[in-house]
């Protein structure tokens, strides 16, 4: 199970960067940003498919998209300088405290 916790993880980091790629890109108009989306996301499903052999699709979704958000809104006000409201800031806890549970007390997620 290890194994899938590492693909999962690495497929987050692809898919952040990808996304973080995406704002840089503006529209798709740089090169080298875009390429950078295209190869993030592509890197990114291709290990949640591998992170698929071991761990069902609800629970490596739910991990990989909530980290996903989280680590973009972080990067988000770091780097693009976008602020969140208390709320935002109180909805990101939340997906946080989602995954902790999911990986802390499910058995579906396969420890």
């Amino acid at each position: 199970m290890p194994q899938a916790y590492l693909y999962l993880m690495l497929a987050v980091v692809a898919e952040t960067i990808g996304t973080t790629a995406l704002q840089a890109s503006q529209q798709f108009t740089r090169f080298w940003p875009s390429v950078l989306v295209v190869v993030g996301y592509g890197l990114a499903f291709y290990l949640m498919a591998l992170t698929l052999k071991y761990m069902p699709v609800g629970i490596v979704y739910a991990i990989w998209s909530g980290l996903g958000i989280f680590l973009i809104a972080v990067i988000g006000f770091i780097v693009f300088g976008q602020r969140l409201d208390w709320p935002a800031i109180l909805g990101l806890t939340l997906i946080l405290s989602g995954i902790l549970i999911i990986h802390l007390f499910s058995k579906t997620a396969g420890h």
